[in-house]
């Protein structure tokens, strides 16, 4: 089998739209989330989110390209851009045919499909955009990806909702590791803080209202935690065979090393509260890697800030590493970051190696009255310096979907 390795990583996030600056933030404990100024929300109930700042998609790509695409498309292939200059790689020297492109959305183009409805109900037929379809469908991202750099090889947009960026990169790590590519654009993608997806997730009860002090909103674990914060952003980094990496002087930043996923097979939003699939998941992972729960350092939580999540996550981690779990700090990116739905796995698997190479774990901010029932090492509100070797990244979605990757520091 072949080694997997990391060579380039970009990303578009509330806490910055490049990797310096965001992890420059998350490792501070900087909240991303503020109150909502892209649309009035007079009469919502949440009037906060994890908004993308000093983004011009018209700068980055010319109005006439901009105008085409969604903002979720727009953010991966800025991402995508991001991760391939990161890795040096020249995509006209590689066998496209061994190229390919796993970036997925868990929502796709909302705001091109309600903007055309309105539209429709107010201009008519002949007014819809011939390319609404193309602009807001969830696999255009990758589509899009694959168009301007040219991989040929396998494409696809997997759509687990909120683990969608942990099955990209864990099903593009299996695909190398079999021989079948040598690189690989994975990751995920989300512009979904817009009003239609605000209400409906609000009127679910599902989302914070903590609007008067929204940088202390995301509090995973807490026991006064209220719901969880949306976030948009884009993680997307570039995947190679080591013998690939190595044959063109790459500069190698880490190595996923394990995959896995499973099902709840529970409930279309609820986690199981047991956490099962997460237990799956992890262990499989672990599998996969070729070790045991007792050399996983550190663990970055999918921990979205909701009372059944927390709580079935941290059973999952005990079931999983058993007597060990006490002493694994754990990181909840989503408390600065809020829930970057599609995009989240990506974005967490850039913040989990970065905490690898540097020895840095990030803080779960706002965990200032531990939930009783969630008492593990969270690594609490402030960062902790510590040597790391091996690290874990956990991704749960709508449906019951799970998935869990293993990363570790590049070891010749």
């Amino acid at each position: 089998m072949e080694r997997v390795v990391i060579t380039g990583m970009g990303i578009v996030s509330p806490l910055g739209n490049d990797v310096k600056t965001f992890w420059s933030n998350l490792k501070a404990g900087r909240s991303g989330i503020a109150p909502i100024d892209t649309f009035d929300v007079t009469n919502f109930g949440t009037k906060i989110a994890g908004q993308v700042r000093d983004f011009d998609g018209e700068a980055l790509f010319g109005r006439k390209e901009a105008r085409k695409m969604d903002r979720f498309c727009q953010y991966a292939l800025y991402a995508a851009e991001q991760a391939l200059q990161d890795a040096d790689l020249q995509t006209d020297r590689i066998d496209s045919e061994r190229f390919g492109v796993y970036v997925g959305s868990g929502i796709g183009g909302i705001t091109t499909f309600v903007d055309n409805v309105k539209v429709l109900e107010n201009r008519g037929p002949g007014r819809v955009s011939p390319s609404l379809v193309p602009m807001m469908i969830s696999n255009m991202a990758a589509a899009q990806i694959s168009i301007r750099y040219q991989a040929l090889g396998p494409t696809m947009s997997p759509v687990t909702a909120c683990s969608i960026g942990n099955t990209a990169i864990g099903e593009a790590f299996r695909l190398i590791r079999s021989g079948e590519a040598d690189v690989m654009i994975a990751g995920g993608t989300e512009a979904a803080v817009h009003p239609l997806a605000l209400a409906s997730f609000g009127n679910a009860t599902a989302l914070s209202q903590r609007n008067d002090a929204p940088e202390q909103a995301s509090r995973p674990f807490d026991a006064n935690r209220d719901g969880f914060v949306m976030g948009d952003g884009a993680g997307i980094i570039v995947l190679e065979s080591l013998q690939h990496a190595i044959s063109r002087g790459a500069r190698i930043q880490g190595e996923v090393i394990g995959y896995g996923a499973s099902s709840d097979a529970y409930h279309v939003v609820a986690s199981h509260p047991e956490g099962v699939g997460a237990h799956q998941a992890m262990r499989k992972a672990l599998q996969s890697a070729g070790i045991s729960p007792e050399d996983v350092d550190v663990i970055s939580a999918h921990a979205t800030s909701t009372v059944v999540g927390d709580l079935g996550e941290t059973k999952a981690i005990k079931k999983t590493f058993g007597d060990k779990a006490g002493s694994i700090p754990i990181t909840a990116n989503k408390s600065m970051t809020g829930h970057m739905f599609g995009a989240a796995g990506g974005a967490e698997a850039i913040a989990l190696m970065q905490t690898l190479n540097e020895g840095i774990i990030p803080p779960t901010i706002n965990l200032e009255h531990p939930d009783p029932e969630c008492d593990l090492d969270y690594v609490p509100n402030t960062a902790r310096a510590v040597p790391l070797d091996i690290g874990l990244s956990n991704s749960f979605g709508f449906g019951g979907h799970n998935s869990a990757i293993v990363l570790r520091k590049y070891h010749e």
